[in-house]
């Protein structure tokens, strides 16, 4: 099902999508609702990524600065 909706974009940024529409032989609106559906399935990684990891041990930038000067790398 498809619902028709109202976005404001910049200016640049519609032309550009414009122009990838016609490159692609897609509809703008197909377009747009790929690309929205990327990045939703791009923060769906990211969240399993997270919850993967959640148990390792964190390192803070100051531990690992501190490791780096001990071992003579910086």
């Amino acid at each position: 099902m498809s619902v028709r909706t109202t976005i404001t974009l910049d200016e640049d940024i519609l032309k550009l999508l414009k122009l990838k529409a016609v490159e692609t032989s897609e509809s703008l609106s197909s377009l747009v609702n790929n690309i929205v559906i990327d990045a939703f399935r791009e923060d769906s990684g990211d969240l399993k990524a997270f919850e993967e990891r959640k148990n390792e041990e964190t390192l803070s930038f100051e531990s690992f600065l501190k490791q780096l000067e001990a071992n003579g790398k910086l």
